[in-house]
């Protein structure tokens, strides 16, 4: 029984359902989504002349809320409630209102239905369905603790500890007997036979190490301790590794989950890392604002720096570095031959600012070279990534001398690929989605066949399941990228369930109770993004030529428009040219409200000014897109446009730049998962205006500092910017607070330092548990592979057929 959905039938609302139900029989739209329900039932409230009150707070109002789709189904309404984060609940509610509880197959049967692909007389449509292969594994009870799976799996795990602490203590003694580093023998030794002995030999060790002086160096007793058992890996000094070892006493002592997971963050068992990032134009220059190529580069680029200054000071502190033990971080691309002035056709080249990180590229195989010669969508590269895989497996193992140690895959297809890597050599997979395309394109699996030429994503969203469910964890930047939030579902929950018509049906897509969900928010590049006011930092001949480039000059080969008040506030974005970014939705609002151009210049940055400079159809779209808004609003004079690539000095300059004059920034995607653009300018000093629809609800506190924007009501977004004007042209000071508050919501919270600490931690504590279980994985990891050489390979090879035609 539904406790919202009773409330209203018995309380004085009754009717109001039944009318607000029999309107929705009587429009043209049949299936509603959360912000259609919320629309309509304003719309209702309006009509019928119904009190605030009972718009936010009626039970009606109440089961609204939670209401996240309706299915008008003939004469009764599928009604999809969600009155809890990660738990939704299903009823066909009838014309006399009575209703029935119905199962998932029978919600996926209705959306079939729903877009004429219900074809029971055909037989029944293959289900997937994971559920029973999380039985093996500790599962999360309150969602408000999910997203903290390691921390759950050291509660686990040290529980284990203290109730079957013989099988669990020789589990771990083991564990602690396999590392090692090219060769050289790590912690212990096998002068040391048991988890007894150990037990016996840790404290000889912590009184042995208690009688020398604090900062005394490893080299001057490393023989000592390999006599009672122990090799490298437990400190730099006595004082660290007696306090490694005292870890390691109290956990054989009295296992709690703080301190299992402080020792296991101990040991040295990271080296190599490989980050796989394939789609788009992956380099450190000139990439930038290209198709499929913009934030998950940056991201993956900053993360490869930051890990690998991290895993130095950790090695350093074990006392490996002067060993020889030193970390190597490998970022895995594609080559593209065809690679029009950058440097994506080289197959090494060094990360910035690194002493042993580089990106490898390798090339897809040359099946076609009128395809593969040159850049491939992110939605048509499906077809080769299995043999890249291959490729990549010989050339990772030459590079490293040896294995990776962790493989982090990146969006779709880097997961997938990680999948198969790390199958292979097996190690321990973590998968960042960046963003999962299902949630961006609304209906997308329900249309899949109707998208498919374009977008084929029965391929993408089969890579989806098997890589986020084969992932030993996954990082993900928001709480609400993986169950959304009260009033709305996050991008993982929407892979629980749902119709692939005439394909499949997902009937469990995905645990989102599973500890393998960790919240890890990204941090941004603090020597390239820094607050405006930090004068002494800046180059004051970048800042003339970038101020001229964004309001003055006229170069037609890469700016469009002319500002004729060139001192008004900027309003200013920057992002590639694709439809969920939203650029022409922003040039729309701004054109349709006149106040807002009283107020604002419009000046955005995106790649390209001409069609056919570019050979990606949505790019091509989106400039169509733009140019005729320009025209339909007569915004000459009022907005620049710069078609231009920058380096990444130079996109932290124009944030400055932006700042100086007291601009905002805008950031109008209709759906992001993260925002990494927001960071860059809250942290510039702009006051920020970020979607409301994904990461950025988590980044922004409203109206403290920063504000949400809802791209769809262009109106409520133009009113919002055009009240920022209006108060800080009353009190100047309020652009300096927002302003100063984004700077300090940055540096608390997102730093690269903060995430690799836990990543690093994390991928220990998962390689232990990894380890531990790894018996119990196997029947998963043979659907999945089944999943991929029945399903997706299928599909990848028929998209194949069709390249070689072209």
């Amino acid at each position: 029984m539904s406790h919202l959905l009773q409330s209203v039938l018995n309380s004085n609302n009754k009717l109001d359902l039944r009318q607000f139900f029999g309107e929705l029989r009587l429009k043209e739209q049949r299936y509603l989504l959360r912000n259609d329900i919320d629309r309509a039932f304003s719309d209702y409230c309006k009509q019928h002349q119904k009190s605030q009150e009972f718009q936010h707070d009626s039970p009606l109002a109440h089961l609204i809320y939670y209401t996240q789709e309706l299915i008008v189904d003939g004469e009764s309404i599928c009604a999809i409630i969600r009155p809890k984060i990660a738990h939704q609940e299903v009823y066909r509610i009838h014309e006399d209102l009575s209703y029935d509880a119905i199962t998932v197959q029978d919600l996926l049967d209705t959306r079939d239905r729903f877009v004429g692909h219900y074809r029971p007389q055909d037989g029944d449509v293959f289900e997937i369905d994971f559920e029973p292969f999380y039985d093996y594994s500790p599962s999360i009870r309150d969602p408000k603790n999910i997203g903290k799976g390691v921390e759950f799996l050291n509660r686990y795990l040290s529980s284990k500890l203290f109730q079957d602490p013989r099988e669990w203590q020789e589990t771990l003694f083991q564990f602690l007997s396999l590392h090692s580093y090219n060769g050289l023998k790590l912690l212990i030794n096998p002068r040391i036979k048991t988890w007894e002995q150990l037990s016996d030999r840790v404290k000889q060790a912590i009184s042995f190490t208690s009688q020398r002086p604090e900062h005394d160096p490893y080299d001057s007793f490393r023989f000592d301790l390999q006599d009672l058992g122990f090799e490298p890996g437990w400190g730099n000094t006595a004082g660290r590794v007696r306090d490694t070892l005292n870890i390691l006493d109290e956990l054989i002592d009295s296992p709690n989950d703080q301190v299992l997971e402080t020792f296991v963050s101990r040991i040295p068992m990271i080296f190599r890392i490989v980050l796989v990032s394939v789609h788009g134009w992956f380099g450190q220059e000139g990439v930038l604002g290209r198709p499929d190529t913009g934030g998950q580069v940056v991201y993956v680029l900053d993360q490869a720096r930051s890990l690998e200054k991290q895993l130095q000071a950790e090695l350093h502190e074990a006392g490996l570095d002067v060993l020889g033990v030193h970390p190597k971080v490998i970022v895995l691309s594609r080559l593209i031959p065809n690679a029009e002035g950058t440097r994506c056709n080289e197959r090494l080249e060094k990360i910035w600012g690194t002493d042993d990180a580089w990106i490898l590229r390798v090339p897809f195989r040359e099946f076609n070279p009128k395809v593969t010669q040159n850049w491939i969508s992110r939605f048509e590269i499906w077809p080769y990534l299995e043999t890249f895989t291959l490729d990549a497996e010989k050339e990772l193992l030459a590079e490293f001398k040896g294995s990776p140690d962790l493989i982090v895959g990146n969006y779709s297809d880097g997961n997938i690929v990680a999948f198969l890597l790390s199958r292979r050599l097996k190690v321990t997979q973590f998968n960042v989605a960046h963003a999962l395309e299902k949630s961006k394109y609304l209906f997308s699996n329900l249309y899949w066949q109707d998208l498919e030429k374009q977008y084929h994503f029965s391929i993408q969203f089969t890579a989806d399941l098997i890589a986020m469910n084969a992932a030993n964890c996954i990082i993900s930047s928001t709480y609400q990228e993986i169950v959304g939030k009260p009033d709305s579902v996050g991008q993982y929950e929407s892979y629980h369930c749902f119709s692939m018509p005439d394909f499949y049906h997902v009937v469990s897509g995905i645990n989102l109770f599973s500890p393998k969900f960790n919240v890890v928010a990204p941090g941004v590049n603090e020597a390239v993004f820094f607050p405006y006011s930090r004068q002494e930092e800046r180059v004051p001949g970048d800042v003339e030529r970038l101020d001229k480039l964004l309001f003055t000059d006229e170069d037609p080969n890469q700016v469009y428009g002319k500002l004729e008040d060139p001192n008004k506030r900027p309003l200013f974005s920057m992002a590639r040219l694709d439809r969920i970014k939203n650029l022409s939705g922003l040039v729309d609002c701004f054109g349709q409200n006149p106040e807002l151009q009283e107020h604002y210049n419009l000046i955005f940055i995106a790649g390209k000014l001409r069609e056919e400079e570019s050979d990606d159809a949505e790019e091509i779209a989106e400039m169509r897109k733009l140019y005729e808004s320009i025209e339909r609003y007569n915004l000459h004079g009022k907005f620049r446009w710069l078609g231009v690539r920058l380096p990444k000095v130079d996109s932290g300059e124009v944030y400055r730049v932006i700042a100086d004059r007291r601009g905002v920034f805008v950031q109008p995607a209709l759906f992001e998962a993260f925002g990494l653009t927001i960071l860059e300018a809250m942290i510039s000093g702009l006051p920020t205006f970020g979607t409301q629809f994904g990461g950025p609800l988590e980044i922004i506190q409203d109206k403290i500092n920063g504000f949400y924007i809802n791209p769809t009501n262009l109106e409520e977004m133009a009113q919002k910017l055009v009240d920022f004007a209006t108060k800080c042209q009353q009190n100047p000071d309020y652009w300096l607070e927002i302003s100063q508050k984004g700077m300090d919501r940055v540096y608390t919270t997102y730093t690269w330092q903060i995430h690799t600490s836990r990543l690093l931690s994390m991928a220990k504590t998962y390689g232990f548990w990894n380890y531990s279980s790894q018996e119990n994985r196997e029947d998963m990891l043979r659907y999945l592979e089944s999943l991929f050489y029945l399903i997706y390979k299928p599909r990848a090879q028929a998209m194949l057929a069709e390249h070689m035609a072209r």
